[in-house]
């Protein structure tokens, strides 16, 4: 029986996500949001729990990998196109007018994801840490942008809103980014891992000021913390990358 736990929990992912689908086209894109920020919590945990009772089931990473391509790649897709429409209409950009097929940009978001989660089950280099950025991390990205363009005057302690409204309302910048951020999934570049082995600092700088960093910028400007903490992840991974690179050469 508990070798089905985190199964259900995977299935529940799958479920919030579908409902994500439908809000998404009904308009009730806030609520989507809301449902896969569950997904993505549902996600950890069932590898959590997986971990936690000593699973080791080939068809629920499988199923794991199934549900992550709609719950991280279809359904932010969906909810990426539409708030660009959306945005599209506040604030119009000429060169979308002229050619509205460039809402379907956001294609790359499920395509580069089915690639990388295909990659990810064949790839036994990533048991500890990930190459490329992760599938619920990038997507974790198009839905806080979703959000704060859907809710512009979060209380903040700093202000960041004269740089992120503007970034968060423009459509085409928002569809554009899909391409560099989708291809980061497929790249080459070590992504530092964030588990914490243990309480000494030592041994877990890295990862430790990452989260400082992370909790800081939380409490400083709400939840824009959450697109620019994956933005720094990557910037931080590349130039680990090629720092440790030169030091070896």
């Amino acid at each position: 029986m508990k070798n089905q736990i985190p199964n259900a929990i995977t299935i529940i992912s799958l479920i919030l996500a579908c409902l994500a689908i439908i809000l998404t086209f009904e308009g009730e894109l806030a609520i989507a949001a809301y449902l896969l920020i569950g997904s993505c919590v549902a996600d950890f945990l069932d590898g959590f729990a997986a971990r936690a009772l000593k699973v080791n089931n080939p068809i629920g990473k499988e199923i794991d990998s199934l549900v992550d391509m709609i719950a991280f790649g279809v359904a932010p897709a969906m909810l990426m196109y539409q708030i660009t429409k959306l945005a599209q209409e506040a604030n119009p950009v000429q060169l979308l007018n002229d050619f509205p097929w460039l809402h379907y940009l956001v294609f790359c978001i499920p395509i580069f994801s089915a690639i990388r989660l295909a990659k990810f089950n064949i790839d036994t280099r990533q048991t500890k840490s990930f190459i490329g950025l992760a599938v619920p991390a990038h997507a974790s990205f198009y839905i806080f942008c979703s959000l704060l363009f859907l809710f512009p005057d979060l209380p903040k302690i700093i202000n960041v809103d004269d740089i992120v409204s503007p970034i968060v309302s423009n459509p085409l910048f928002m569809l554009l980014v899909c391409i560099p951020l989708s291809f980061m999934m497929l790249a080459e570049v070590p992504m530092f891992s964030l588990k914490v082995k243990n309480l000494k600092w030592a041994e877990n700088k890295q990862p430790l000021t990452f989260l400082f960093l992370w909790l800081a910028l939380l409490a400083l400007t709400n939840i824009v913390a959450m697109p620019t903490i994956i933005i720094i992840y990557i910037v931080w991974s590349i130039v680990l990358k090629y720092s440790n690179k030169n030091q070896t050469a």
